[in-house]
């Protein structure tokens, strides 16, 4: 219990980390993804305007465009790279400009930019390039703005924050594995001394228990029985029952608390159980059907699991209804190990299932008071399930049915 207790205070506190880091990773890279375009989108308008200039077709004589001084910055000016390509409406290209671009041709600006002309957005990334798309009048401008070295950049950024935020998980993993056996020691003390007060506890009740039910039996033989003795056998029976469940509930909740696992027939042990259930079912006046699925073997120890079954079929002979039906299957399914027990029942309130699993909960207090259970039994049986690594559930959709499914 305490190691499951210590792997859950890792799992959420690196869970807690992993969300931060996560979001504090994802909003740098976007931001600077944001930043980087935006910068981008603001050159593109710049080279728009002095490209919108160039006459679509020069006359002999006119002077070049010179030099792009379409930023504020001046030296940003000659690092600029990039290249347009203007269309008529037809289709047909009627100007490109690769003057201030090295890497790229005519006929590859060209077919570069045929294939923006096919897209619906205006602006976006290809290649190593930024786009603008500008329709005006008759003809279509696309100019491509080398961004080569700020996606670089973005590149280099994301992966430095994915190394950085792996680095960081790592450290503080180590951290908090150190740190968390000393974190969770008030509690594991608290448990552990909870547990030898019930230990104790158990073994002092146990000798004035015995004695009170060897005095009643005498008091019987002398006098004879009457409602005041078998009160008392009652509840002296109850309360010897309680003690022993709560002994096994503080044994289940051991580091290691069933050291003697092996492999054992899960069918033969069910049928087992059914040949003594059935006549108690019967004389309750309750129908008790069975479908065990044969052949079914399991890993975990077979009286930890001859508890838990017992358990749960007592439970469904106690609170199931007057003539109620009860039945109990196990089978295999995806490689998975099913057990299911149902039984009609009639609660007034749908009882809650989340809770009925937890030590002492009753959800009908007058007939858990009539049928005598302790409100432990099914503690004990999600105890067992969990230490053979099973789930185990409850439904009662309408109040009028329960059904406890375990899954191995």
């Amino acid at each position: 219990m305490i190691k499951k207790m210590r792997r859950r205070v890792i799992l959420a506190a690196m869970l807690a980390f992993f969300a931060v880091i996560f979001m504090i990773g994802v909003l740098v890279n976007v931001i600077n993804f944001i930043v980087v375009t935006s910068t981008a989108d603001q050159t593109l308008s710049a080279i728009m305007s002095f490209e919108e200039r160039i006459p679509m077709k020069p006359r002999p004589g006119d002077p070049p465009p010179g030099p792009f001084k379409g930023l504020p910055d001046v030296e940003s000016n000659y690092m600029t790279r990039f290249f347009s390509v203007r269309f008529d409406e037809k289709g047909d290209a009627v100007l490109v400009s690769t003057d201030y671009v090295a890497s790229v041709d005519e006929e590859a600006a060209v077919r570069y930019a045929r294939q923006i002309l096919d897209k619906k957005t205006d602006h976006g990334y290809y290649k190593e390039y930024r786009y603008v798309k500008d329709e005006k009048d008759t003809t279509t401008t696309v100019i491509f703005l080398n961004t080569w070295r700020e996606q670089m950049s973005m590149r280099s950024l994301l992966v430095l924050t994915i190394l950085v935020s792996a680095l960081s998980l790592a450290i503080v993993f180590v951290l908090v594995a150190l740190l968390s056996r000393r974190a969770i020691r008030p509690i594991a003390n608290n448990i552990k001394q909870q547990k030898q007060f019930i230990t104790d506890a158990s073994h002092e009740l146990k000798t004035p228990l015995t004695s009170i039910s060897t005095s009643i039996d005498v008091i019987a033989l002398e006098h004879g029985d009457d409602e005041w003795t078998d009160n008392i056998k009652k509840q002296t029976g109850r309360l010897s029952k309680l003690v022993s469940e709560l002994v096994t509930l503080s044994r289940l909740d051991e580091e290691n608390p069933l050291p003697n696992k092996e492999e054992f027939s899960l069918s033969n042990t069910a049928w087992e159980l059914i040949e003594l259930y059935e006549p108690q079912a019967k004389g309750n006046g309750k129908n008790m059907t069975s479908d065990i699925e044969e052949n079914i073997t399991m890993f975990g120890e077979k009286s930890a699991i001859w508890q838990m079954l017992s358990v749960l079929l007592d439970n469904a002979i106690r609170y199931s209804d007057t003539d109620g039906e009860i039945r109990f299957s196990i089978y295999k399914k995806r490689n998975k190990i099913n057990i299911e027990v149902f039984n009609t029942c009639h609660y007034e309130t749908v009882p809650d299932v989340e809770r009925l699993f937890d030590r002492f909960y009753r959800p009908d207090d007058s007939r858990n008071e009539q049928t005598g259970g302790t409100g432990v039994g099914l503690a004990i049986a999600k105890a067992v399930a969990d230490t053979h690594g099973g789930k185990i559930s409850a439904s009662c959709p309408s109040g009028n049915t329960m059904t406890i499914k375990i899954v191995f």
